[in-house]
């Protein structure tokens, strides 16, 4: 069953009437932006389409690293070998020699913030074995997280015909890496590092919104001739962050300043908004053969909107259950969703659960219920149980 919400009140405290929200129409060949907080996408291009990430894919040898320390089967001051085939890397390097022994620490700043592909044979061959044996752990970690266009023949990102991601599964990768890595992530807007006082001129971290006073705080610049220069991103203002991908673009400028103008909109084109909180009835709903006739729906927690800036038009809300819900319910038993929609954004599903227990409906109006239910029969109308309006949902 269905319920349909209108909910212009709730702009009421948004309008900014001079900056109406717009589309970003953005030079990259393909792009994702993704506000994190909230779980809104704000904007996608050929987003599905695997491509080659170049250095992007380093993300993902980055994040098995961090799996490793996570359950224990390396520390940041465990050792890791370097072979022939890990020094003749070419590329960018963290010049790495046959026979170092480089920390974990020394190579997840190596591959970090030097990009080093000699830094990701080394964790590949140390962790697996082989480079091989890694590139399909790396296949086979990205199904696990939802990635589903994205495919490894390397740890590195060199050309490689099985070397394919899409914007999107980047940024579901970079949001992994935030959130369930969230002491190691620092080392992503570490500006430097330089191993063993080599490779003065590859020092420098590539991410060219680190010093902007933006709040770019990672993650990966990726380029190649055919991939183009990309950059998996992500920024934090105030209570807000946000993660991007762009990919195809000409040069080191162009991928720069588009990145910084898309942080910008990101930002300036759209206003978080908390419009219901934990535990506030936005309906009810009938219940079958209840102590009482309807229940409370409510959402659990506070639920927290991204809204286009100035955008005066009201958010439409469809409340979806299985109906009439049959007793006895559970008070917090989860028991319909909140789709809201909003022109130009994803929609948000928010489930709703029971605000109060219902038990069982006494023999009295069982046998009500069971009479009434054989007249509609005879009388040729089976139609369930009206729906209950809900109530207005304001803020």
């Amino acid at each position: 069953m269905r319920l349909l919400l209108l909910i212009p009140s709730l702009f009421t405290a948004l309008l900014l009437a001079s900056l109406p929200a717009r589309a970003f129409d953005t030079r990259a060949s393909s792009a994702y932006v993704l506000d994190v907080t909230t779980g809104t996408v704000l904007m996608e291009k050929n987003a599905e389409v695997p491509l080659p990430p170049a250095s992007m894919s380093k993300l993902m040898t980055v994040t098995l690293l961090y799996e490793a320390l996570a359950d224990g089967r390396v520390t940041m001051s465990t050792p890791f070998g370097v072979s022939e085939r890990a020094a003749a890397m070419g590329g960018s390097t963290m010049f790495l020699n046959r026979g170092d022994r480089p920390t974990v620490e020394d190579l997840i700043q190596g591959i970090v913030v030097q990009s080093g592909n000699d830094a990701c044979v080394a964790v590949a061959e140390g962790l697996a074995g082989t480079e091989d044996s890694f590139a399909r752990m790396m296949s086979d970690r990205a199904r696990d997280l939802g990635m589903n266009n994205s495919s490894f023949g390397n740890s590195s990102g060199w050309p490689h015909p099985m070397q394919r991601m899409s914007m999107k599964d980047l940024a579901i990768l970079a949001r992994h890496i935030i959130v369930e890595f969230p002491d190691y992530y620092h080392y992503f807007s570490q500006t430097e590092y330089h191993y063993d006082g080599r490779a003065p001129d590859n020092r420098f971290n590539r991410n060219p919104l680190l010093d902007l006073g933006i709040g770019a705080d990672g993650l990966k610049t990726g380029h190649t001739q055919e991939a183009g220069y990309g950059l998996v991103g992500s920024a934090k203002q105030g209570d807000r962050r946000i993660v991007f991908v762009i990919s195809g673009m000409t040069s080191e400028k162009e991928r720069a300043d588009e990145a910084e103008a898309i942080v910008n909109w990101a930002f300036r084109q759209f206003t978080m908004k908390t419009t219901l909180k934990a535990g506030e009835r936005v309906a009810e709903a009938p219940v079958w053969l209840g102590s009482v006739d309807t229940v409370g729906l409510v959402p659990a927690q506070d639920v927290a909107l991204l809204i286009p800036a100035a955008d005066r038009e009201g958010i439409s809300a469809t409340i979806n259950w299985n109906g009439p819900i049959a007793a006895p319910i559970a008070q917090g038993q989860e028991l319909a969703e909140m789709v809201i929609s909003r022109e130009g954004l994803s929609d948000t599903v928010i489930p709703l659960f029971a605000e109060q227990g219902v038990g069982n409906a006494g023999f009295a109006k069982r046998l009500t219920v069971a009479a009434e239910r054989v007249l509609a029969l005879a009388l040729g109308n089976d139609a369930p149980p009206a729906a209950i309006q809900p109530d207005p949902v304001t803020n």
